[in-house]
C-alpha cells in the first residue's frame, strides 16, 4: 500500500473512531459533522470524500464495528484450533458476548443501529478483511463437519438476532437475569436452532 492510500485509510479510520466516541457520548442526533471533524482534526471537506452524510457514516460505522467483532472472534478461533461445528460456533458467540460485556457502549450502539442489511454489508464490504473470512469460515465449518443446512444465512440470522437481543437485556439491564446466569439457557436454545436448520450430510 502506497503512502497516499495509507494516509486515506488513516483518515477514514480516524473519522470512524471519532464518530463512535461522539455518538456514544452525545448520541447520534446531537452529534454534528462539525463536531466529528473538529475532534478528528480534519477539514469538513475531508468528511465528504469518505461519507455522503451523517447517516451514511453511521451505517458504515456499524459495519466497521460489527466486522471488528467477528474478525477478532475468527482470529481467536483459528488460534485456539477449536474442532467441531457446534464448539466453533459457541466459541465465536461466547467471544463476542465477552467483548460486549466489557464494552457496553459498543453493545448499545450496535443494538440500536444494526439491521440485517447492514450486517450483511459487514461481510460483503470486508471491513476489516478478516470479517469476510469469518463468513466464509462459517460456511466451510458446515461443509467440513459434514452438516447440511438448506439456508445457512437464515440460521446465522436467527442465532445473531437471539444473541443480540439477549445481550442487550442481560448485559445492559441485568434483566431478567445476568448474562452469566442466562448463558447456559442461551446455549441450549442455540443447540435447538442447530437441530432445526441442519442435518448430517448423506454419505
Amino acid at each position: 500500500m502506497g503512502k497516499v492510500e495509507t494516509n486515506k485509510k488513516q483518515k477514514n479510520t480516524t473519522l470512524l473512531q471519532t464518530s463512535f466516541e461522539l455518538f456514544t457520548e452525545k448520541g447520534f442526533t446531537k452529534t454534528t459533522i462539525s463536531d466529528i471533524v473538529n475532534r478528528a482534526g480534519l477539514a469538513k471537506g475531508t468528511f465528504y470524500l469518505y461519507f455522503k452524510d451523517k447517516y451514511d457514516l453511521r451505517d458504515r460505522l456499524v459495519t466497521y464495528k460489527t466486522s471488528q467483532l467477528f474478525g477478532n472472534a475468527h482470529t481467536a478461533l483459528i488460534e485456539q484450533n477449536i474442532q467441531g461445528f457446534e464448539n466453533q460456533m459457541f466459541f465465536v458467540i461466547d467471544h463476542i458476548i465477552d467483548r460486549l460485556e466489557k464494552e457496553p457502549k459498543l453493545l448499545q450502539f450496535i443494538s440500536k443501529n444494526l439491521s440485517w442489511g447492514i450486517f450483511k454489508n459487514a461481510f460483503e464490504k470486508t471491513v476489516p478483511e478478516n470479517s469476510r473470512q469469518f463468513y466464509d469460515y462459517y460456511q466451510d465449518m458446515l461443509t467440513q463437519n459434514h452438516i447440511s443446512c438448506e439456508n445457512q444465512e437464515l440460521m446465522l440470522f436467527t442465532i445473531l438476532e437471539l444473541v443480540g437481543s439477549t445481550c442487550y437485556s442481560c448485559i445492559l439491564y441485568q434483566q431478567p437475569v445476568s448474562m452469566e446466569e442466562y448463558l447456559p439457557y442461551l446455549h441450549q436454545t442455540i443447540r435447538q436452532i442447530f437441530i432445526t436448520f441442519t442435518k448430517p450430510m448423506a454419505d
